[in-house]
């Protein structure tokens, strides 16, 4: 039977969140409630509060918003009862805190270390106070025991993490028979880049310039996010101009992500004139931002208080006529690619999770839109100004790289109407705070839907106003291991499409 617990504590803030203190003995049995009741995990980190005691912390996403969880953990004790049992996304949070940590998951599935790979002894933990988070002296490297399959004409094939593109480091050792994928255990963390210690005592303008950092194509969501749980913590809104010229930044990082994923996709089926038409239209909506932002990838738009920019009469004309050529572009490919017999050979079945195994392995964002997990928080969850633009959210139920495309395709369509609105219906006023409320001690969270999926912030500042822990969560680190089981049964070449389907960032899960 649970103790009693104290009430509930509202956030301040646009996104509707509840913190909690829950203690170890009771967190176990309340999150196997929380999930009966259909409460799904979207981020799970720890914090050093001192020499007494560490704090564990969960984010439930709940009907109506977040539920933020906080148990305590003595000092001499820093375990707490395994939740990947619970919440199959909780294995690689669970391994990720006790590497930076030493928190320790008691009873799960696994043990192997995330984050580490020898960059620091196994018994010294970068975020805790007493680490100043410098170099550590050369160590031996460690062997990382991946998984084994074992049988008759079964064999592995390492790759990475050195790759031979452009592309973020990681390592995948696929079990094969012949061609066909029996098992893939991935290993990640190569990108770790201790931001989450960086962030410690930063001044808020330069902790929304480092949140912009965490993955470099989501860096209005992530710095967004981060805005909006310093801005809850200091208890003001942003005008509301401001919150529609977000959206609006917001929606073009969408756009043009997915129009360079759609030629990704052509590429890797070997369409290369869908390939070079969809990157010359990428590429003309990039240099439409440097004209009017002076950045391609709109790095640093997202401001204490609002936006470092404000568009004219004359900038958003730009957009509407762009916009008008993009669309019909885009119809026009859209065309191509369903036609295409041989596109629609390697798309159709290809990489396919099932609705079933989505709900049970929590994935979201674009790829479980693809999987019928009817989740987007401009919908589930809208803040300003997407309550009022009834946002038409995209869904499919098939789950392969088709549905995945499908969703792409939809959601372009759906962005360059959201620009469309949010450029005919802009606000007049200012786009940014003429002054900075005084900064104080408190909590707060941030939650965006990023292009990917939902980027998660939580915040806590100390009694000066100094950030004290800062926590960003990319979907990635949630969605990688979905990965793993949407190419078993495929055939090793279709695994650059499968991957590229869903396009998971190496970078924005490893902080």
């Amino acid at each position: 039977m649970m103790t009693s617990m104290p009430p509930l504590q509202t956030l301040p803030g646009v996104v509707p969140a509840w913190q909690e203190t829950v203690s170890r003995e009771d967190l176990r049995s309340l999150c196997l409630t929380q999930k009966e009741q259909g409460a799904r995990l979207v981020s799970l980190w720890g914090s050093d509060e001192g020499e007494e005691n560490f704090d564990l912390h969960l984010a439930l996403a709940v009907q109506g918003g977040l539920r933020w969880l906080r148990v305590s953990l003595p000092a001499h004790d820093p375990t707490y009862p395994a939740l990947d049992d619970v919440f199959a996304n909780a294995n690689r949070l669970q391994r990720a805190t006790h590497d930076l940590l030493g928190l320790l998951a008691q009873g799960a599935a696994e043990s192997r270390p995330w984050l580490r790979h020898s960059a620091w002894p196994a018994d010294r933990f970068p975020l805790r106070k007493g680490e100043d988070g410098q170099v550590y002296p050369p160590l031996v490297r460690e062997p990382y025991p991946f998984v084994t399959v074992s049988g008759q004409g079964v064999h592995e094939i390492p790759v990475g993490p050195v790759h031979a593109g452009i592309i973020e480091p990681g390592h995948f050792r696929f079990s094969v028979v012949g061609e066909r994928v029996l098992r893939l255990d991935t290993q990640l963390g190569y990108t770790h880049k201790g931001i989450e210690k960086r962030a410690e005592s930063l001044a808020p303008a330069a902790l929304i310039h480092l949140a912009g950092r965490v993955s470099g194509d989501s860096t209005v969501a992530g710095a967004w996010a981060t805005a909006q749980a310093l801005e809850s913590i200091l208890g003001r809104q942003i005008p509301e101009r401001a919150e529609w010229l977000r959206a609006l930044w917001l929606e073009r990082e969408r756009l043009v992500n997915h129009l360079g994923d759609l030629g990704y996709l052509c590429n890797d089926v070997g369409l290369s004139a869908g390939f070079s038409l969809f990157w010359a239209l990428k590429e003309t909506a990039l240099r439409t931002h440097e004209k009017l932002v002076g950045h391609r990838y709109l790095h640093d738009q997202i401001q204490l208080g609002g936006v470092a920019r404000a568009l004219t009469v004359s900038d958003c004309q730009s957009l509407r006529e762009e916009g008008v050529t993009l669309e019909r572009e885009v119809h026009r490919l859209q065309e191509l690619l369903q036609e295409h017999a041989g596109v629609q050979d390697r798309y159709v079945s290809t990489g396919r999770v099932t609705p079933e195994l989505a709900a049970r392995l929590g994935l979201v964002g674009l790829a479980g839109r693809a999987s019928a997990q009817a989740w987007d928080l401009r919908v589930s969850c809208p803040t300003p100004p997407y309550a009022q633009a009834e946002v038409r959210m995209a869904t499919r139920t098939q789950g392969d790289v088709a549905a995945r495309v499908a969703v792409r395709f939809d959601e372009v369509f759906e962005s360059l109407r959201l620009i469309r609105h949010f450029i005919e219906y802009l606000p007049s006023g200012p786009s940014l705070w003429n002054d900075t409320p005084p900064l104080r001690a408190g909590v707060g969270v941030g939650w965006v839907e990023g292009w990917r999926g939902e980027v998660f912030v939580a915040l806590e500042l100390g009694a000066q106003g100094q950030v004290r822990r800062w926590h960003p969560e990319d979907v990635s680190m949630s969605n990688w291991p979905v990965l793993e089981h949407a190419v078993q049964g495929n055939i090793v070449p279709d695994f650059p499409l499968i991957n590229k389907s869903f396009n998971l960032s190496y970078s924005g899960q490893d902080g």
